[in-house]
């Protein structure tokens, strides 16, 4: 491992990569390691040689655009429906979410606007019939991104000396129904002029899923030290940034940190005239799945996943 910043490491994670069937033991027991090392400090890491290529990032980047530079009024037939406390499939506008209300923060909306992709899609959802190929690629990356994340629990389990296959069993509706995974893109556009009061591009929070994927192209990102400084998380070529959420540092009796992190505006007039896109792949355990504390300490009472989920989102949107 080496140290990025000072703060967050980098994992080879070539013992483990998708598509890799030979498998060493004791290659992928050093990766669990490893692993384990960072998200119980930091909470965060990158990853390096996963099997994701930046190629395949980018494709994912590109077609976005096609889709976010359509009219507002053309994008208004895919936004997302919020009338319940699920994660939904769907487009949500600039300033139409403010994710420092998780964290009790006043602040304006965040200057960002962003597409959810969670298969299989409900009922009023549908694909942007404008970029035809919109749908065949983020599904593609969609499921790279699953791929990676199962491995990245199942090393988990084995760090937290709990049963990988019985862990894993709750995850087993990732992209069939009930269950609030998600890929996400998002496009924060070059600062305007004029902007609100502390408003920033993604207010200060923690994720509330189980485990998150972030493929970036430009900087921004800012992670939380245990002192309340805050880090540069750049981009790095062929890598993704992965940080734990608070179902897992719950579920985990907090041997697993989930670590505040944000999207400042850029701090030159340079870079504020710059766009910064990434992709997000939010991995959540099943709606039934009933998460008692994985060390048997009964820190936290048992919780739905679904129960836990709904709480997060209607502080965020109430």
């Amino acid at each position: 491992m080496e140290d990025v910043n000072g703060y967050i490491q980098m994992i080879d994670f070539s013992a483990y990569s998708l598509g890799t069937t030979d498998i060493d033991e004791a290659a992928v027991q050093a990766l669990s390691e490893n692993l384990m090392h960072s998200f119980t400090t930091s909470g965060f890491a990158y990853l390096k040689n996963t099997g994701i290529t930046d190629e395949q990032v980018t494709s994912v980047f590109d077609v976005a655009d096609k889709f976010y530079d359509l009219p507002v009024d053309v994008k208004q037939k895919y936004r997302r429906n919020e009338t319940d406390f699920h994660e939904r499939h769907g487009w949500v506008c600039m300033e139409g979410e403010n994710l420092g209300k998780l964290n009790g923060l006043q602040r304006p909306p965040d200057l960002k606007e962003l597409f959810n992709i969670k298969p299989p899609l409900s009922g009023g959802d549908s694909w942007p019939s404008e970029v035809p190929e919109f749908e065949e690629t983020c599904m593609d990356f969609f499921n790279q991104a699953h791929d990676l994340a199962k491995r990245v629990l199942e090393l988990i389990a084995r760090g937290l000396g709990t049963e990988a296959a019985d862990f894993l069993d709750m995850f087993k509706f990732i992209g069939k129904g009930r269950n609030s995974s998600h890929l996400r893109s998002i496009r924060y556009p070059p600062v305007p002029e004029t902007v609100k009061e502390n408003q920033v591009r993604c207010g200060e929070h923690t994720d509330f899923g189980c485990i998150t994927l972030l493929f970036q192209d430009n900087a921004g990102l800012e992670v939380a030290k245990g002192d309340g400084e805050f880090v540069a998380a750049p981009p790095i070529t062929d890598t993704v940034v992965i940080n734990i959420a608070d179902t897992l540092q719950r579920w985990s009796a907090d041997k697993l940190v989930s670590t505040k992190h944000r999207v400042m505006l850029p701090y030159t007039p340079e870079t504020r005239g710059t766009t910064r896109r990434c992709v997000t792949f939010f991995t959540h355990p099943d709606f039934d799945a009933v998460m008692k504390c994985l060390d048997g300490s009964d820190k936290y009472p048992p919780v739905r996943a679904e129960d836990y989920v709904a709480s997060r989102l209607r502080k965020m949107y109430l």
